[in-house]
This record gives C-alpha cells, sequence and structure tokens, in this order.
C-alpha cells in the first residue's frame, strides 16, 4: 500500500509540472490589499508622497512584444472613473517597474517606455485621492502584453484613446486591486 501511495504521489507531481499552465501574473513588494501614504497622491487635498508601486509580472504569452500598464479608480465620482497612470511601449524583455518609476523626472522607467497623460492632466503616475468621506475607491493596475513593440502613441495621448489601443493589441493581462480611502476630517 505504501508503495502504491508514494508512486501516485509521484506521479500527481510529475503531471502537475508537466502539464500545469503558468498564468500571466502580476504582483508587487510595495502594495498589498491597501495603499498606503506612499502610493497617496500629493495634491488635490491629499498630503501623500505620490509614490508609485513596485510592480513586476511573469508568465507573459508567446507572441509578447511590449507591456503597457494602467492604474484605474472605477468608484471615482466622475461618472467615467480616473485613469491614475498609463504606461506603454515597455520592451518585450523588461518584467518589472521599479519604486517611483511612475515620477517621470527620475527617469526610472524602461528606456522607450512612454507614460502618458492622466486624468490629473499631467504624465507619470498620480496616486489615490478619493474626496473624504467617499468610502473605500478599488485602484486596478493591470499590466497588458501586448502584440505590438509600440502603440504609436505618444506622452500627450488621452486614457481613452490609449485604452483603445490597448484593448485592440492585447494578448493578456493581469491585474492587481488596492483598496484606499480618506476619512472625513
Amino acid at each position: 500500500m505504501k508503495n502504491t501511495n508514494a508512486f501516485l504521489l509521484l506521479f500527481l507531481l510529475i503531471a502537475t509540472t508537466a502539464f500545469g499552465q503558468k498564468t500571466f501574473t502580476l504582483t508587487s513588494k510595495d502594495l498589498g490589499g491597501q495603499a498606503t501614504k506612499a502610493q497617496e497622491f500629493g495634491g488635490f487635498g491629499c498630503t501623500g508622497n505620490n509614490e508609485s508601486p513596485q510592480l513586476s509580472w511573469a508568465n507573459a504569452p508567446e507572441g509578447t512584444k511590449s507591456f503597457a500598464i494602467t492604474m484605474y479608480d472605477p468608484d471615482a465620482p466622475t461618472g467615467s472613473g480616473w485613469w491614475h497612470w498609463l504606461v506603454f511601449d515597455i520592451p518585450a524583455n523588461v518584467n518589472e517597474l521599479v519604486t517611483n518609476a511612475g515620477n517621470v523626472s527620475l527617469n526610472l522607467s524602461p528606456k522607450g517606455s512612454i507614460q502618458s497623460i492622466t486624468d490629473y492632466g499631467s504624465e507619470g503616475y498620480g496616486g489615490p485621492c478619493p474626496p473624504e468621506g467617499h468610502g473605500l475607491h478599488q485602484y486596478i493596475i493591470t499590466v497588458y502584453a501586448l502584440k505590438t513593440d509600440s502603440l504609436g502613441l505618444t506622452k500627450d495621448t488621452n486614457a481613452a484613446v490609449v485604452g483603445y489601443y490597448l484593448w485592440n493589441n492585447t494578448l493578456a493581462k493581469a491585474s492587481i486591486v488596492a483598496y484606499y480611502q480618506r476619512e472625513k476630517k
């Protein structure tokens, strides 16, 4: 009986390794389920550090020629949500954005990548800044594996147009969600 159980366990281990699918995955060393003052925007009444989180991704599908990252708040009281970050034309050999890569003046983003304007009206990362007392907002950070090496867009391209080009060129995507709120003072 022991030999049968050992054989079955070994077979399951080999089958899982040989046939198990590895999915496209996004992770962050800086961000868990909640955003912090480090990521919070510094303006619009918010007093955070406005540091974009470290992000890394793995298992991109075959045929990936570039990546893009977006951060979106669907809970913003605008009728259309709020785009906090758009980075595209990230080379296919890159699998990480370091902490604060969204600060365009620091030049920490991968060479050749473009950070376009957010709903704050400027390029680069603009962190969470929900209205005081509005409750929890979700911040969806998504990495896109793209079938093109360049979207052919500029840093002045608005979020809706970037989204349209992403929709037309996405092979796969993976997301993480963080929540943030500001209590009414």
